[in-house]
């Protein structure tokens, strides 16, 4: 089975673990993962001995499944991150043009409807809020208000294009900013995710390594394989 199917088929399990117990890579994912996979073929060779001491076939039959998992799971969280890194990206760029449009219409609407109180005082709950989501929903609702007025605002030779703009600038706007939202949100289910995932692979590869460093501990030349190259590496 490909990565996504193994993912699926371990699934259940992953999102058992507890969201407390979850743990963070401690080294880059992609480093583990590898480091994981030749943990297994390391073992494999040596597996006689090592169930001779006590370790449970099981440990080693998962361990591929389990390092396909992982990699999916690191797959899904490095797509939803760089999604939403592009997202605070475009919002940087177009927001600003949200903020011009807003202001453009609110001093467009005073001017069409300087006569009429009613309407000024529902420009002035549109200035009350400054928060993003403020602005977004701005946009719908004035251009939604220019709609229902509109000979007040032919009147004034207002550019009635600018409504529609309106309209489509929040929707869009909308979604550029849940996403980049989400980005930001460092406990997002994708993370979380595929800090279970490696939490699993991690429970199958730290038993292997302790009963392999256990029986290799006085051969070096296979001890090496049940030790962390990425720390001998970095020492």
């Amino acid at each position: 089975m490909n990565n996504p199917e193994v993912f699926a088929s371990l699934k259940v399990n992953i999102e058992a673990i507890p969201t407390a117990d979850a743990q963070s890579p401690a080294i880059p994912m992609n480093v583990f993962n590898q480091d994981a996979e030749n943990l297994y073929y390391w073992a494999l060779d040596d597996k006689d001995q090592l169930m001779a001491r006590g370790l449970t076939e099981n440990w080693l039959d998962d361990l591929m499944p389990r390092v396909q998992a992982s990699r999916h799971a690191q797959g899904m969280w490095f797509k939803e991150r760089h999604a939403k890194q592009d997202a605070e990206r475009e919002w940087k760029e177009k927001s600003p043009t949200g903020y011009h449009l807003r202001d453009q219409l609110l001093a467009e609407f005073e001017f069409a409807f300087y006569q009429q109180p009613s309407l000024l005082s529902r420009l002035d709950e549109a200035r009350k809020g400054n928060s993003h989501s403020d602005m977004i929903q701005d946009l719908t609702d004035l251009a939604l208000l220019g709609k229902d007025h509109i000979p007040l605002l032919e009147a004034t030779h207002f550019d009635l294009l600018l409504l529609d703009q309106a309209i489509v600038l929040s929707d869009e706007l909308a979604r550029i900013l849940a996403i980049a939202n989400g980005e930001k949100a460092e406990d997002g289910s994708a993370r979380i995710l595929r800090d279970k995932a490696y939490t699993y692979l991690k429970e199958a590869v730290d038993e292997i390594r302790r009963v392999g460093k256990f029986v290799f501990r006085r051969d070096s030349e296979r001890l090496t394989g049940y030790q962390i190259q990425y720390y001998k590496d970095h020492r």
